[in-house]
């Protein structure tokens, strides 16, 4: 993996596969009008992935007269909405972590306002005007060493601890689906809520259903400013949108902001999707749409599609420079796609000769606490979603319902959610932020390595992999 001659399969690149199946199923479909002016609205929505969409969407369902305009930079759906894996999750896995962190209440209250979402998820794709792929299989969360062994029993003994003892049950290797039983797997957690979804195509769904909704939307229409008042204005090259309430849902695009920064930290996240192999799907029997991921620091995820081929993908990508979301490394780096593709061959042996068809890659917006956060700058009519560390589709729909209350200024289950109240811990300040992370990746990657082969990592690499532990971070902590 050192080697500097080796080479991914397939370099990463634009669009994801999502992406550009979802466009071609469009059929040339035009693009949305770019702003040219200024115009009035009640909500100005910047950022056209998930979350601008749901929130679009949420404000309309509960306000239907409400003047909503959003612009998004690029096409709807093009950043990290149709890069993602398409797993839908919630929190039930995360219980012992949202315990330590909220108390049992606040835990239940955020993995039920997952299982909401999932709910949310389902509704919208029985009336949208299309297959989104949307089949619940559950989510399967493997262990491959003692130490993961140990988070997967964690996970159970949290769920029995707080009543809720059906939504994350642990199996033993023999009761592992049949499609599930590589020589690696030891055990596992089974979430009984979860799927798939093929996220190029739930975000043109939401797009549509947005304009039909009649939402004014503007694509390649990137905001070049933000004048904060009463009324707000969002500007950009060609015009300007004069409103009351403004929403942010450009996700890792705000880590620099000056309020959210303390706070936020960017990594990368890799994916690759394979040439269709139904039948050596059927020989393995994979039927079912179960999303599947270790339980590593930086998981392998992976998943089938409707078409026989398999998704694979890690959260262990490089790290950015002062939140900036921009660098090319985040997006290009060909290391990464070679440990998703080590990965996938490890994992699934019987697909390890399988072909490459598309890899990519982009940012992800990591929180101080590993969980998202929605939340109202103060003295403002300014709102926002931000670090979604990589959660999956469920948290995008919670993060739209919950910026709707706080547009709306009602004080409901949404606006009263952890999410949206919790303080959150901060993060170093540069260059500490960058080098530390670095430092700490590196170890991690290397500790988890060498517990796949059976050994344990370097005293060096166990030290520095134990160091946010110390300073009392979430954040890197296995």
């Amino acid at each position: 993996m050192n080697d500097s001659s080796a080479r991914p399969s397939v370099a990463p690149s634009d669009p994801s596969w999502w992406f550009a199946d979802a466009l071609k199923q469009e059929r040339g479909q035009p693009d949305a009008p770019r702003l040219v002016g200024e115009i009035a609205a009640d909500v100005a929505i910047v950022g056209g992935g998930f979350t601008g969409m749901w929130t679009a969407l949420a404000l309309k369902r509960r306000r239907p007269g409400l003047a909503v305009a959003l612009i998004e930079a690029s096409l709807c759906g093009s950043g990290a909405s149709g890069k993602n894996g398409g797993l839908m999750h919630g929190y039930w896995s995360a219980l012992a972590g949202l315990t330590d962190l909220l108390g049992a209440d606040g835990a239940l209250a955020v993995a039920r306002a997952g299982a909401m979402a999932q709910d949310g998820l389902r509704a919208f794709a029985r009336t949208a005007d299309r297959d989104v792929w949307l089949r619940d299989g559950g989510q399967l969360r493997v262990s491959t060493t003692p130490a993961q062994d140990a988070r997967a029993k964690s996970m159970a003994e949290a769920a029995c601890r707080l009543g809720v003892p059906d939504m994350a049950r642990l199996l033993a290797p023999g009761e592992l689906p049949q499609g599930f039983r590589p020589p690696l797997f030891r055990s596992a957690v089974f979430l009984s809520e979860g799927g798939t979804v093929h996220p190029g195509r739930l975000a043109r769904a939401l797009r549509r259903a947005v304009v039909d909704a009649g939402v004014q939307l503007y694509e390649n229409t990137p905001m070049t400013g933000l004048d904060k008042g009463s009324p707000n204005r969002v500007r950009t090259a060609a015009g300007q949108i004069v409103a009351r309430e403004v929403v942010l849902a450009t996700n890792a695009g705000l880590a620099t902001n000056v309020h959210i920064k303390p706070y936020v930290t960017v990594f990368s996240s890799f994916a690759l999707m394979t040439e269709p192999m139904p039948e050596k799907l059927e020989r393995m029997g994979w039927e079912s749409d179960t999303g599947v991921s270790d339980l590593r620091m930086f998981v392998h995820y992976f998943r089938k599609t409707q078409d026989g081929r398999v998704l694979v993908g890690t959260g262990g990508g490089p790290l950015s420079y002062n939140g900036s979301s921009t660098a090319t490394q985040l997006r290009e780096d060909k290391p990464t796609v070679m440990r998703v593709e080590a990965g996938m061959k490890r994992l699934l042996p019987a697909l390890a000769d399988t072909p490459v068809a598309k890899a990519w890659g982009g940012p992800i917006d990591i929180s101080s606490d590993r969980f998202p956060f929605f939340k109202t700058f103060p003295g403002t009519r300014i709102h926002y979603a931000c670090g979604f560390s990589g959660h999956g589709v469920n948290p995008t729909y919670i993060a739209g319902q919950c910026l709707a209350s706080l547009v709306l200024g009602e004080r409901d289950m949404w606006s009263s959610l952890p999410l949206c109240t919790r303080e959150l811990p901060r993060l170093p300040p540069e260059p500490f932020r960058f080098l530390g992370g670095h430092a700490i990746r590196r170890a991690i990657i290397s500790c988890e390595d060498a517990e796949d082969r059976g050994a344990r990592g370097s005293v060096a690499a166990r030290g520095i992999s134990m160091l946010p532990r110390l300073f009392g971070l979430r954040i890197g902590t296995r």
